[in-house]
């Protein structure tokens, strides 16, 4: 039995133009390649397809009988292409980001970003991290993510650092601590931090598990986890206290004090990461914002976890290449 033949979508698009054209070189012209190149695509799909489907005349060129049969099919195909490539145009309009938390700086950064940009629309995704991020990256339902990177990534997700975020403590207002303009990381240790946020094998929660190590800093992750509100509440009202970002927007609560933790000042490394096949036309654009935006790690007065440590100091160069992904090795 014969197999069929794979037929060229280009070779077809030529086809139809130059039967609605009559002549070659207008094929030619409407396609945007050279008079050559339609005789090249007819001639392979002649070729393709076992027939003849032109034959030369004063008029131009006219339609064999096989020529005439494909005609229907031939424009069918065409418009199908048509009909896939305006949805998925469609779909791209929006960039789909996903920042893990609307509350997080990284909504600032995407809205500091939409400033800088016309007639673009951004979509805010919010998932569970980086656990959802990857297969969401890699099916094409996310264009990018914010989350602060662990383990081995698989060779396709490319990633930037994007901000690195100092810790702050939130107290009550009749904590011993409440007064303090600041508070050295070191004065926290033996002090139990509330953070019932802190999911199991999540990237935060293996982030302050370091910072506790790190400093003797006991992590209590008990719940349930009522969301912000309730957080901030129970702070405020007890003597409960707990880690949170700098620019986090914490519910604002009469009874609660926000006092940045310094000598040395730990920070949570967010990076930006995309899809290397992932093509969106603003995504090259989102990316060299963030890399352009970023403040290097300061080792003299901040603190990170090793590994964090170890994939900033990787030598980033141009992370940034021509089809809107980054190198692979960005923080490799």
């Amino acid at each position: 039995m014969e197999a069929a033949a794979d037929l060229d979508l280009g070779a077809v698009r030529a086809f139809v133009a130059v039967t609605e054209d009559r002549y070659f070189s207008e094929a030619a012209a409407r396609l945007g390649i050279s008079q050559q190149a339609v005789s090249k695509r007819i001639a392979k799909l002649e070729s393709d397809l076992g027939v003849r489907l032109f034959f030369r005349s004063r008029n131009g060129a006219d339609l064999t009988e096989d020529g005439r049969t494909f005609l229907h099919h031939a424009r069918a195909l065409v418009g199908i292409a048509d009909q896939a490539l305006d949805v998925l145009r469609g779909r791209r309009r929006s960039l789909r980001v996903d920042v893990l938390d609307t509350r997080l700086r990284s909504i600032d950064l995407l809205r500091a970003f939409h400033e800088t940009v016309e007639d673009v629309d951004i979509e805010v995704i919010t998932s569970n991290g980086l656990r959802s991020a990857r297969g969401a990256l890699a099916d094409g339902s996310i264009d990018a993510a914010f989350a602060r990177v662990t383990g081995t990534l698989e060779e396709d997700l490319l990633y930037v650092p994007a901000y690195l975020e100092p810790v702050h403590l939130l107290v009550g207002r009749d904590h011993p601590l409440a007064g303090l303009r600041e508070v050295e990381v070191e004065r926290l240790s033996g002090s139990t931090v509330w953070m019932p946020g802190n999911v199991p094998d999540s990237e935060w929660a293996e982030f302050y598990r370091f910072l506790g190590a790190a400093f003797d800093i006991p992590i209590d992750t008990s719940g349930p986890d009522f969301g912000w509100e309730y957080f901030v509440e129970q702070i405020g009202s007890g003597e409960r206290i707990g880690f949170v970002g700098e620019r986090l927007r914490v519910p604002w609560h009469p009874r609660t004090v926000q006092i940045p933790v310094v000598g040395p000042v730990p920070v949570y490394p967010c990076w930006l990461l995309s899809h290397r096949q992932n093509h969106h036309p603003v995504l090259a654009r989102l990316i060299r914002f963030i890399v352009d935006d970023f403040r290097p790690f300061d080792p003299r007065s901040q603190w990170l976890p090793d590994p964090d440590r170890a994939a900033l100091a990787v030598d980033l160069g141009n992370p940034v290449d021509h089809e809107g992904g980054c190198r692979t090795d960005w923080g490799a």
